[in-house]
């Protein structure tokens, strides 16, 4: 039986044990993999890994927490392997100022108008929420104000109807978290 992590109580949902185990076994070999071989795990896909539930499965905040940790080992090591090219370090901050650029340029639009809406009868983000936040990140980018990527994994947003695409406001942190890893 596995026990890499706590688990809930029989009577509650968890994380599937055996997907969870299969992921982490996926994850241990790509990480050693050999620089250039192929791999379908790494930063990005950490992120967006998610798992089924089972009775009495894994602790979801303990897999969360361990799966953030995961994100931040792959990033640190993809910029370290992208630093080890000729003229590595410099592509990767250049790509990473243009991410950031495209990103203030929608963080810039009006109030209200940052991101498209959904229909009437349809659940969203709150765009008061979500251009608060947005505020928050403008003045990460622009002025140096302080902001940890746990923040930005973290933001909750409160459902509104007519509200802000929940897919397009979560694809932009995606990128928030992607520049910040980077220029960790």
């Amino acid at each position: 039986m596995a026990t890499t992590f706590p688990r809930t109580r029989r009577s509650q949902r968890g994380y599937n044990v055996a997907e969870v185990e299969d992921f982490l076994q996926e994850a241990r070999a790509a990480y050693s993999a050999p620089v250039g071989a192929p791999s379908v795990v790494d930063a990005a896909s950490i992120r967006t890994t998610a798992f089924g539930f089972e009775r009495g499965g894994y602790s979801p905040s303990h897999v969360d927490a361990a799966l953030e940790r995961l994100e931040d080992a792959f990033a640190t090591r993809e910029k370290e392997r992208a630093f080890a090219a000729p003229g590595g370090d410099a592509a990767w901050y250049s790509e990473a100022r243009s991410t950031a650029q495209v990103l203030l340029n929608r963080l810039d639009r009006p109030a209200g108008r940052r991101f498209s809406r959904v229909g009437a009868l349809t659940q969203g983000y709150r765009p008061r929420d979500v251009d608060e936040f947005a505020i928050r990140l403008a003045d990460y980018f622009q002025r140096g104000k302080a902001m940890s990527v746990d923040e930005v994994r973290t933001v909750v947003f409160r459902p509104s109807r007519g509200g802000y695409n929940e897919t397009q406001v979560d694809l932009v942190l995606d990128t928030v978290i992607d520049v910040m890893l980077a220029v960790k």
